[in-house]
């Protein structure tokens, strides 16, 4: 039983990944696929913006979504960031609710203004959108194959470039911060940045949007623990 225990603690090993941010659009291609095929099924090959109102919601709601997206690419918001943005956005919430209040002739024309804004695509806007970041997103999974690092027993492990090179780093004594930079980035994918200190380097190794990082945190801590007491009774034997 021992020697099973053995074997298996020999071969567990953890995966470090790091990916490039346009991990984190694949909200937008959930819309882009929805929208596709809402109109594809509905024959919206050539599209009127003032007649095709179901065209419009969907065009509407692909813009929106991918504004958002590409404003949590863009910027970083860590925690404090992130409720100074919350406190903006109420305030002006506020502000605006109390001026429709104070002028309520402001909204019937913001409502006209709002009306004449229809943006709109077809189905095979859509369909190409889906097909491209499809493609993307599988070119970045296979990038992925040539650059990740590998804890496993009592090494360190980069695997990098197109044959495989491997560069082999000390496990024990490595220390290990997290940092959570985006917090939206983290209610996305629960991503994060690991920093590793090797005993035997002087620069630490910065390794960004980490999936899951807390997860691999608490792994990393439990194998780099279980590697410290094996060491230690070996050398009390």
């Amino acid at each position: 039983m021992s020697e099973n225990k053995e074997s298996q603690s020999s071969r567990k090993r953890i995966l470090l990944v790091p990916y490039p941010k346009f991990i984190f659009m694949y909200p937008t291609l959930i819309v882009s696929v929805i929208a596709s095929v809402v109109l594809w099924l509905g024959g919206y090959e050539t599209v009127n913006p003032a007649e095709d109102t179901t065209a419009v919601i969907m065009t509407g709601l692909f813009l929106a979504v991918l504004m958002a997206n590409m404003f949590v690419i863009v910027f970083d918001f860590p925690r404090a960031t992130s409720l100074t943005l919350m406190f903006i956005i109420t305030s002006v919430a506020m502000g605006l609710w109390l001026l429709f209040l104070s002028k309520p002739d402001l909204l019937p024309a913001l409502e006209s203004w709002a009306k004449g804004i229809r943006p709109v695509a077809n189905s095979t806007f859509f369909l190409c959108m889906t097909f491209g970041m499809g493609l993307m997103y599988i070119a970045v999974f296979v990038s992925t194959r040539f650059n990740y690092w590998e804890l496993s027993n009592n090494e360190l492990l980069h695997h990098h470039g197109m044959l495989s090179d491997l560069k082999r780093y000390p496990a024990p004594n490595l220390r290990v911060d997290k940092e959570i930079n985006d917090v939206f980035e983290y209610a996305l994918l629960g991503a994060g940045r690991l920093i590793l200190h090797p005993a035997t380097e002087k620069r630490a190794i910065v390794l960004d949007n980490i999936l899951f990082v807390g997860t691999k945190e608490a792994e990393m801590t439990k194998m780099l623990g279980s590697i410290k007491v094996k060491i230690g009774s070996d050398s009390n034997g």
